[in-house]
């Protein structure tokens, strides 16, 4: 006698998602359920690729059928993703962008883009379709960390409108100011130029569809920033840091502009890095150069997600000059980033089950 749907069903709603705190059946995960005298096949339709609960949710889903004590019968689980949005502002601007990501820093220096570069591509290795705008306009750093110096973003033109075209490289999708001027060039520009030209990579950028979308933010908090939250509806921010106390101290300053009640942008996570040095022929030591946990202490006193720790190695600056990210790389800092791009995704998928919808910000200022 074939066993039932219901039962199946019932069966797989016993199977939680910890991080939303419901079960699979509940949530709408389980489809394609099909079920004949020797197979039940279905799938599991997780909020992101990059999910990193995934290999345990597909266990729990076996373990829930055997419970039914059948036997001799094949389960097939297709693990599968569709990556969660909470826009719903009808906006002409990015129309098929699901999440938009800000990357900031309280202060220079930190490893931002590096962080960014590295994240955008960790995404993308998952299965996720991942854009880089690079809004830090005074000092781009994505053409370098990207080895696309050289190249320059083509013009398409639909309906009367030119649409520039992005550069791709490693699965992702790049802007930056750097494709259009000169590497060796300063660009001295006044607030309202800057920021115009961020809203002319928003607004006349062919990005098509993407999963995530990440701003590689100046340093500080400028007018730059407050460009962005005007113009678009962010999903949340990273905030980056090392351990010293000079930084914490900026980034502290970063958290706070983004949970003003006039702005109020979710913040996803804090990420340390530099948080270690590991020698090359040492790998299993770790000197903390810059101290310790100061990210870990500076997520716990805000209430905030801690992302992940990126250690202090010497093939993360060697990749970033090569123009090659170092996730690319079967190093310890590769995994690293992986971890930290999993984690990342986890935060958005929580923020659009448990946040209402995102909205352009309103600032008087």
């Amino acid at each position: 006698m074939m066993i039932k749907e219901e039962e199946v069903l019932k069966a797989l709603s016993n199977v939680m998602d910890p991080d939303l705190d419901k079960d699979l059946v509940t949530l709408g995960m389980i489809q394609d359920l099909n079920i004949t005298e020797n197979k039940i096949a279905f799938s599991v339709v997780l909020t992101t690729p990059a999910c990193p609960l995934k290999e345990m949710l597909r266990k729990d889903c076996i373990e829930a059928i055997d419970s039914l004590g059948l036997n001799g019968i094949e389960v097939d689980i297709n693990m599968t993703s569709s990556v969660t949005s909470t826009r719903m502002d009808n906006l002409p601007l990015l129309p098929n962008v699901k999440n938009l990501i800000a990357v900031a820093s309280g202060k220079g220096g930190v490893g931002k883009s590096t962080i960014t570069s590295n994240l955008a591509v960790a995404l993308s290795i998952t299965g996720a379709k991942v854009g880089i705008i690079d809004a830090d306009i005074f000092g781009p750093s994505m053409p370098t960390m990207f080895g696309c110096e050289g190249e320059r973003p083509t013009i398409k033109k639909v309906d009367d409108k030119n649409w520039i075209i992005p550069i791709e490289k490693y699965g992702v999708k790049i802007i930056s100011i750097g494709f259009l001027s000169p590497g060796d060039n300063a660009i001295v520009w006044r607030g309202p130029m800057a920021s115009s030209a961020l809203k002319q990579f928003i607004s006349d950028t062919d990005w098509g569809e993407l999963d995530y979308l990440l701003f590689d933010l100046p340093p500080g908090t400028s007018d730059i920033h407050l460009t962005m939250v005007q113009t678009i509806p962010v999903t949340g921010a990273i905030v980056i840091t090392t351990p010293q106390k000079v930084a914490l101290a900026d980034a502290a300053k970063a958290i706070s502009m983004f949970q003003q009640p006039s702005i109020n942008v979710p913040i996803l996570g804090i990420i340390e890095n530099m948080a270690y040095f590991t020698p090359k022929e040492l790998p299993d030591n770790k000197y903390h150069i810059f101290g310790k946990d100061g990210g870990k202490k500076l997520a716990k006193s805000n209430e905030l997600p801690f992302l992940g720790e990126i250690p202090l190695v010497q093939s993360i600056r060697e990749s970033g000059d090569e123009g090659e990210p170092v996730v690319l790389k079967d190093e310890i800092a590769a995994e690293a980033f992986m971890t930290l791009a999993k984690n990342m995704a986890q935060q958005v998928a929580i923020r659009n089950a448990n946040h209402e919808e995102t909205k352009v910000v309103e600032v008087n200022q």
